[in-house]
């Protein structure tokens, strides 16, 4: 059987992603607490996997069932920011797919990949991935929270004489991991958001 997943716009994705925030965490304080909802709210049960990445070349993954989170046990002990990025990631798998995910079943990490193989045409997967990518992205690095805090970081990097025109890879290399460090992601994930949100040229 096919299994097909419609593409849905970013504007689309950055909408649930506030309404997701709004239900969950309507405080806005940053970092956003995403085990905390995954455990809490969303009661899902977070699973250290060994060698998840060395042998499959994952970080993470979701259960058939939507209840549990398996993560490389490296990546949960050691590397908070793609830790953090992973949860967000497999918990966009559960808010956007669920319908897709009602259709598999597979109770291992090579039983999946047999079913993207087999089932799910390479475009709509890449879909799944995309979808789930920018969801998690949105939620831990939400629009507003991020422009408060590019306008902190561009002064603090101005004062230091960077400028956009002038130095562009560094001043996105600097500004990118300050705001990191406040969102507790790594600099690609804010480089991304702050790609997908125009906002690079406003220091120009």
């Amino acid at each position: 059987m096919e299994i097909r997943a419609p593409y849905l716009p970013y504007d689309v994705l950055r909408e649930r992603a506030e309404d997701f925030l709004g239900r969950y965490h309507s405080s806005h304080e940053i970092p956003v607490p995403i085990e905390e909802i995954v455990e809490f709210q969303f009661e899902m049960d977070i699973v250290p996997e060994p060698g998840l990445h060395e042998h499959f070349d994952i970080d993470s993954y979701i259960t058939a069932d939507l209840t549990e989170i398996r993560i490389d046990e490296f990546v949960y002990a050691s590397r908070p920011g793609r830790y953090r990025f992973s949860l967000a990631h497999e918990l966009g798998h559960r808010v956007l797919h669920q319908d897709v995910f009602a259709k598999l079943t597979f109770d291992s990490i090579s039983d999946w990949k047999r079913l993207i193989v087999g089932s799910i045409p390479a475009k709509d997967y890449s879909y799944i991935e995309l979808h789930a990518h920018s969801f998690a992205g949105l939620i831990l690095v939400p629009p507003p929270e991020l422009a408060e805090k590019y306008d902190e970081a561009c002064q603090m990097v101005q004062q230091h004489g960077l400028s956009l025109r002038d130095d562009s890879e560094v001043f996105r290399r600097v500004v990118s991991g300050y705001i990191a460090e406040s969102f507790v992601v790594s600099p690609a994930v804010v480089r991304r958001r702050l790609e997908y949100d125009d906002m690079w040229e406003k220091f120009d």
